[in-house]
């Protein structure tokens, strides 16, 4: 048998093999409609259309091209141009939120069987009231940019923080997922925190209420739980929990609605590594956290709080090494 023969024939039987695989998909399929029709799994079948993750990245985009002007465009801004420029985004961004939230609210209604709430134009209602609070939140993340600056030496210009800064992302985004949450937006909002979450490893839920002139330096591994109260000038360094006690399961529904993250006054600072659980949980005003403090517990304004100093020992190479000689 020449070369080219058996070469036909392998191809022939790699067909089969490749036919009597594919055969077992219909079977795996059937299995697959079966288990969204038991009920016991997750599906989105019959449901309204979800809004987009790809829509809602792009929101978070548009609205950082609005509150922080010509910084993340490839074009030059002047006095002639910025109308033009900021009508133009501010047209664009209104399109996509108001369908997106179109969607999610005709969701909630189909979903859960709700009366009627003219999803459409509620959507349109709702993205003009959050188009309205923009020039508000502009002034806010302003105060933010210049806490960054005045706490941290290492931070060379307004500039740098914006562009660079993955605290200043976080907040940014959490600023404009919260107001939609106090609209009462459902989805969106965690959709948007969550996409902030998997870029700088900042996690702030959208529920939370934030003051004025926030900072979190550093911030990865940064969590900050929906009930949390945080008042003006606080900051936050890398690893700082504010989180909710561990509960017995049958006690979770219950407090679905109770305030259970910790409340934090006004200038207080945060070190790397902190824990602060609890609803009633109260750090006071001008009170500091030291790195990895574990807390349960209320602490009054103007307190210092600090784990002992650990021992250290140090040997050199040298010194053991002699050691282990004279032994």
């Amino acid at each position: 048998m020449t070369g080219s023969a058996k070469s036909a024939d392998g191809c022939k039987v790699e067909v089969q093999i490749n036919r009597d695989y594919r055969a077992e998909i219909p079977h795996i399929v059937n299995q697959l409609v079966q288990s969204c029709r038991q009920g016991e799994c997750f599906t989105h079948v019959g449901c309204g259309l979800l809004p987009s993750r790809e829509a809602v990245v792009d929101l978070v985009q548009r609205a950082c091209r609005l509150l922080y002007p010509g910084y993340f465009i490839g074009q030059r801004l002047d006095e002639i141009n910025l109308d033009y420029y900021l009508g133009q985004e501010a047209t664009a961004f209104f399109e996509v939120l108001a369908w997106q939230l179109t969607l999610c609210i005709r969701h909630e209604c189909l979903r859960y069987n709700l009366d009627c709430s003219h999803c459409e134009v509620r959507g349109q209602a709702e993205a003009i009231r959050f188009l309205q609070k923009l020039p508000e939140l502009r002034l806010l993340l302003a105060k933010d940019v210049r806490a960054a600056y005045e706490g941290d030496p290492a931070a060379k210009s307004y500039d740098e923080i914006i562009f660079s800064y993955p605290g200043l992302f976080a907040v940014t985004v959490y600023r404009l997922a919260h107001q939609l949450f106090t609209q009462g937006l459902p989805l969106i909002p965690r959709m948007m925190t969550e996409y902030a979450h998997s870029l700088t490893g900042i996690d702030i839920h959208p529920g939370a209420r934030i003051g004025e002139s926030f900072f979190i330096d550093h911030g990865t591994g940064v969590v900050i739980g929906e009930t949390t109260e945080i008042g003006d000038r606080v900051r936050l360094y890398q690893g700082v929990t504010l989180g909710a006690l561990s509960l017995p399961r049958e006690e979770v529904e219950f407090l679905r609605t109770k305030k259970r993250h910790p409340t934090i006054e006004d200038d207080v600072i945060i070190y790397a590594g902190a824990t602060i659980l609890g609803g009633e949980t109260v750090i006071g005003a001008r009170s500091v956290i030291g790195g990895n403090v574990w807390l349960t517990s209320s602490v009054p304004p103007d307190t210092r709080v600090f784990l002992k100093k650990p021992e250290l020992i140090m040997r050199t190479k040298s010194a053991a090494g002699s050691r282990a000689a004279q032994s």
